[in-house]
Order: C-alpha cells, then structure tokens, then sequence
C-alpha cells in the first residue's frame, strides 16, 4: 500500500468551507428558530461543535443545539448512544454532522436513532463528501466533493480530537 499523502484541504479551506456550510444552512432554515445538530462522534462531532459556533455568530438569535450520537459501527444492526434524548429533536430541523460521507452507512445508522421522533426537517452535512455511496444517503451540505478509487483513504485531521493541525488528506 502507497504512504503517498495528498493534501485535499489545509487548516484555512477547512475553515473556509465550514463557514460556508454553516451560511447554507442558515439559509436553508431562515424561518426557524431552533436548529439541531447531529454530530457522529468522534470527528463529525467536532466539526458540529464548529458549525454551532459559527451559525450563533452569524445568527445568535437562533437556538442551536447539539446533540452527540455514538454509534456502534462493527456492529450488524443498528446499536447507537446519544449523550442528550432524541425527543428534544420533535418537531424540528435536525441536520446529521460528520466528516466523510463514504458509503453511507454511518450517516444511515444516524438517521435511524430519529427514525421515531417526529421532524420538521432532516439534512446531512459532512466536510467531504467521497461519492461512493452504497447507501441511499447523499450530502445536503458538503465542502468538497471528491472522486477516488476505492482503495484511496480519506483522513480528516481535526485539531481538538487527533492534536495535530486541522488537514484532510488523501492516501
């Protein structure tokens, strides 16, 4: 297997692009006061907690909150934790947070944890979206849309959770 690494996006376009992720779902759900974010532990909730950053200061008069769901992905059926109840989610705009979007099955399995509460509205956002979806699970919010083969790897370093620069690379 190659070591080659290939830089996809460097610490200023990760920030570039939540910035813009977060403008497009401001815009998305303008009329609504609460928003709901889903961030897939471990990376996809980090970058939740910058996207809630981000839309309360460009838009502190909504609600943002943040939920965290842990999911079990050596597991064959669905086994998922969440660190708040889904139910404060009735009635809302809920949008699933997590960094790569490859086959689709993480997003899927988060989307299954609301399969029984109520919603107004569910969204997807991931800061790169792979295009190898096995799933029928596409990115409704996404920085970078990236063709590979499938044996490449995408990696997402992420400052707070790996202690080394923000990066995305390609391997």
């Amino acid at each position: 297997m190659s070591t080659k690494k290939t830089l996809i996006l460097n610490k200023e376009q990760i920030k570039q692009k939540s910035r813009r992720i977060a403008y497009q779902i401001l815009e998305d759900n303008f009329e609504e006061k609460t928003i709901i974010l889903v961030g897939i532990a471990d990376r996809g909730y980090i970058f939740a907690q910058r996207l809630q950053a981000i839309l309360l200061e460009i838009a502190p008069e909504k609600e943002i909150q943040l939920i965290k769901v842990t999911i079990e992905k050596s597991k064959r059926n669905l086994e998922a934790n969440t660190d708040i109840p889904v139910n404060i989610a009735k009635n809302s705009v809920v949008i699933i947070v997590d960094d790569v979007l490859n086959s689709g099955r993480t997003l899927a399995y988060a989307l299954g944890v609301f399969i029984n509460v109520p919603l107004k509205k569910m969204r997807t956002a991931v800061l790169i979206d792979r295009s190898h979806h096995i799933f029928p699970i596409f990115s409704d919010y996404y920085g970078t849309k990236l063709s590979t083969i499938l044996k490449e790897h995408v990696e997402v370093v992420l400052e707070e959770f790996d202690k080394e620069e923000d990066a995305a690379w390609l391997s």
